[in-house]
């Protein structure tokens, strides 16, 4: 007689529940569905969170780049570093300006940018430096800021996948000129999509809330809440975008904020019995730096040299009934990108190609962790 498979093992589950199905029903059941109070409520908290003095809400990570780098002063003929090896959006952000991505190197145990990294590849034309804390390792900001802001450059911080993460004891982009957010679902914060820019500049703050808002000179909000019912009439001083937020999302926010330190502990936790259960594999695990903490949000493991390819290890995985991804890509081997990077990058491509990204979410069970790691031993042979 055959016994009924285990059911597949999926590599994230976003952690939602009632209370986020309730948020978003009560948004709504009040008629206000679009970008509104819910959207500034949201904002308010996120700061206060980060304890930084300003969040924009925009509609996804890549929409707050691109503001980010409207923010940043960067246009045609400038020079942006950034990580190859992350998502492409990360690049895509400095071409939707005009401006061209220069790739550098990564340190190969944290997959981020370093100092070291990004000097190799400063330029006369270097306006902006994108610093990605890779799956939700925390770069290290200050250092990268030492370089190159005497130089007249930017920081921005790509903390897509960072919220829950700590650096240097504060969370992460808090300590950030411009910062930028996602909520994905496959990050720990997900308001299905959606993202946030954060800054410590009030003008430039209220430049990227006209800015995502078409360039008006007010709201949408703020006209249709005047009172008296006077008539608001609103200017359009530069081209703006439509890169809002709605309501419906930032109610869903709000619930998920409050419960992002539950999710960042459990992560952590489940990270280290990974680490406890994989044995000689665990040297190979993503880990904490010594400048801060992260929250797993990818946790990634390089698979040692005696293993077979990594398709192969994926397939065998599959077969298994356990979703692990693919690593980080590197954006420096796609096509709009391809030849371009104008320096050797070693740890990039090794991360690249010989990296997969293990199942961790909330409600993962011991006993699935354990499938995980048995399948795993058994795929690397």
């Amino acid at each position: 007689m055959s016994s009924t498979p285990a059911a597949v093992i999926p590599v994230m589950v976003p952690w939602l529940g009632e209370e986020e199905a309730q948020a978003a029903a009560e948004a709504v059941r009040s008629g206000w569905v679009a970008q509104g109070p819910r959207v500034a409520a949201f904002e308010r908290a996120f700061a206060e969170h980060l304890g930084v003095p300003h969040a924009v809400a925009v509609s996804s990570c890549t929409t707050a780049l691109h503001l980010a780098m409207i923010g940043a002063g960067v246009g045609p003929g400038d020079e942006v570093v950034v990580p190859s090896l992350s998502f492409v959006a990360t690049a895509n952000a400095v071409t939707y300006v005009g401006a061209v991505p220069v790739f550098a190197d990564v340190d190969p145990a944290t997959g981020n940018l370093t100092a070291d990294t990004v000097a190799a590849v400063l330029t006369d034309r270097t306006r902006a430096v994108i610093a990605v804390d890779q799956g939700g390792v925390p770069v290290d900001l200050d250092a990268i800021r030492a370089l190159v802001e005497p130089r007249g450059a930017t920081v921005v911080e790509d903390a897509a996948c960072g919220a829950g993460s700590l650096y240097r004891r504060r969370p992460v982009g808090a300590a950030a000129e411009i910062a930028a957010y996602s909520f994905h679902p496959r990050k720990l914060l997900t308001t299905g999509e959606g993202g946030m820019v954060t800054c410590q500049d009030a003008d430039l703050a209220a430049r990227l809330r006209r800015l995502r808002e078409h360039g008006m000179s007010v709201s949408a909000a703020d006209r249709h809440s005047a009172s008296g019912g006077a008539a608001v009439v609103e200017t359009y001083d530069e081209i703006g975008f439509n890169h809002r937020m709605t309501d419906i999302q930032a109610a869903v926010g709000l619930v998920q904020l409050g419960k992002l330190p539950a999710m960042v502990a459990r992560r952590r936790e489940l990270a280290e019995r990974y680490r406890s259960l994989l044995g000689p594999l665990a040297a190979r695990l993503v880990a904490d730096p010594a400048h801060g903490t992260g929250n797993y949000q990818a946790c990634w493991l390089l698979l040692p040299d005696t293993a077979p390819d990594r398709t192969e290890v994926l397939a065998r995985l599959a077969a298994a009934g356990v979703s692990a991804r693919r690593g980080i890509m590197a954006a420096h081997l796609e096509a709009p990108y391809k030849g371009t990077a104008r320096v050797p990058l070693p740890a990039t491509e090794l991360i690249t190609h010989r990296s997969l990204i293990l199942p961790l979410f909330h409600t993962l069970t011991e006993e699935q962790q354990d499938r995980v790691v048995a399948a795993l031993r058994e795929a690397v042979g």
